[in-house]
């Protein structure tokens, strides 16, 4: 978690019920429609985490055709 967002945790934490409750829906509800754009660095991150990952050794690859005999495997 970033400094500004344990920041702003922090401060949250000390709003009454009402507004964190009212907060949480706003946030919720941000998270439902997200732009194309948005959803586009989301997965740029995402195949950059799992690059790194594999990378470093911490995960291990798959072959294509193992990936898609299981696939077909699971759609039969």
């Amino acid at each position: 978690m970033s400094a500004t967002v344990e920041e702003l945790a922090k401060a949250t934490l000390q709003l009454d019920l009402d507004d964190r409750a009212e907060l949480a829906a706003r946030l919720l509800l941000s998270l439902d429609d997200p732009e194309p754009s948005e959803i586009n660095r989301l997965w740029d991150e995402e195949a950059l985490r799992r690059l790194e990952a594999y990378r470093r050794g911490e995960t291990a690859a798959i072959p294509a055709e193992e990936v898609f005999r299981r696939v077909l495997a699971d759609l039969s």
